[in-house]
């Protein structure tokens, strides 16, 4: 079976990856995408608009599964070499994570929950990437009523 993950970055960042068909990690590291393999799950969360920003987004901004390859380098210029993977990424929308707090297993019923999305990418069981997905793929209200 496939594993499941969150990635942690930025919406600007996240909508460069989606619109190139790839993902980045942690700045750019290529260890943390060495863990994943071709057909896991990964959704990517927001704590923020912009990197460095103040303006919150606190959202899923996107979903897709990782696709077939090994991770590799690219030169966005100016001495900037971060590792990318490719992602064949879904047609999703934003879905903010407060409704979803305590129906994931990672946050229900934790003060902290955000503590663990510093790494940068954390392993997620599969109900969670389901109950992700399912919220940005329908209207919130839907997803609360049928779960």
């Amino acid at each position: 079976m496939s594993a499941a993950w969150i990635a942690v970055a930025c919406a600007e960042h996240v909508r460069r990856g989606r619109e190139g068909g790839f993902m980045q990690v942690c700045h750019g590291k290529g260890a943390p995408l060495r863990r994943l393999r071709p057909g896991d799950a990964i959704a990517y969360y927001s704590p923020t608009i912009a990197l460095g920003g103040k303006v919150p987004c606190r959202s899923f901004t996107a979903a897709g599964i990782v696709a077939e390859g090994e991770p590799y380098v690219f030169d966005m210029g100016a001495g900037f070499q971060p590792w990318r993977r490719n992602v064949r990424w879904r047609a999703v929308h934003d879905a903010p994570i407060a409704p979803l707090l305590d129906r994931l297993a990672f946050t229900a019923g934790k003060t902290n929950w955000a503590y663990p999305l510093r790494f940068g990418l954390i392993a997620l069981e599969q109900a969670d990437f389901e109950l992700i997905l399912a919220a940005m793929t329908h209207n919130l209200t839907d997803v609360s009523q049928t779960a």
